[in-house]
C-alpha cells in the first residue's frame, strides 16, 4: 500500500543500487534495478499525487502515465513553457521560476507532488520532502553510475536524507524472495 498523500505534500520515490546509484554510467536504469514489487509501490504512490516532477530522462512508463500532470525540469526554457506534445505537462526551469509559480502555471497550486528524479531533481527538494521512499536493490552495484543525490557515494543516501531532517521508518520488505526493501524517510517535526 502506498503512503497517503496530503494536499501540498511532497514525496520522493527512488530505487537505488547498494552504492546509491539510480542509473548506470550511461544514465540508463538497468534491469537489475527493476523489480515488480517496487514498480507496484511506485505506481500506487503516483496514483495518489496530483503532479509528478521529473527531469527529461526520468519519466514514468506506467499504465496511467499519460493521465498525470507533470513538471519536467529543463534548462532549455527560461522559466515555464508548454510541453508541446503533452497538454498536462509544463517544462520548468527552477532558475527562472519558483516551484510554487510552476504549480500555479500548471493549475495545481497546493498539489500533492511525487518527485521521481533524476539526481538534480531529487536534490532540489531535499529540504521540502515530507516523505522520501527509498528502495535498495540488494547485490546490485553500479560503479561510476548516476547517484540519487550528488553527495553519493561520499555519503550514503540515508546520511543525506538524515542531514536534511528526515527520519527512517522501519524497513518494509517489498520482495522477500529477492530481498528488496524500502524505507520511507519522513520529515521530523520541528521542535519549538
Amino acid at each position: 500500500m502506498a503512503a497517503e498523500n496530503r494536499t501540498g505534500s511532497i514525496e520522493g520515490y527512488a530505487i537505488v543500487s547498494e552504492d546509491g546509484m539510480l542509473a548506470d554510467a550511461a544514465g540508463i536504469m538497468p534491469d537489475s534495478l527493476k523489480f515488480d514489487a517496487d514498480q507496484r509501490f511506485f505506481e500506487q504512490g503516483l496514483d495518489a499525487v496530483d503532479v509528478v516532477v521529473h527531469g527529461r530522462h526520468s519519466e514514468d512508463h506506467l499504465a496511467r502515465s499519460h493521465q498525470r500532470h507533470r513538471l519536467i525540469l529543463t534548462r532549455q526554457v527560461a522559466a515555464i513553457a508548454p510541453h508541446g506534445s503533452n497538454d498536462g505537462a509544463l517544462l520548468w526551469n527552477p532558475a527562472g521560476a519558483t516551484f510554487d509559480e510552476a504549480l500555479r502555471a500548471l493549475g495545481n497550486p497546493g498539489a500533492a507532488v511525487g518527485v521521481i528524479g533524476g539526481t538534480e531533481v531529487f536534490v532540489l527538494f531535499l529540504d521540502r520532502y515530507d516523505t522520501f521512499h527509498l528502495s535498495r536493490a540488494p547485490g546490485v552495484h553500479l560503479p561510476g553510475g548516476r547517484p540519487v543525490f550528488p553527495q553519493v557515494p561520499i555519503r550514503t543516501p540515508e546520511q543525506v536524507l538524515a542531514a536534511h531532517g528526515l527520519a527512517p521508518s522501519p524497513a518494509r520488505m517489498l520482495d522477500p524472495e529477492r530481498r528488496l526493501t524500502m524505507v520511507s524517510w519522513r520529515r521530523r517535526p520541528v521542535k519549538e
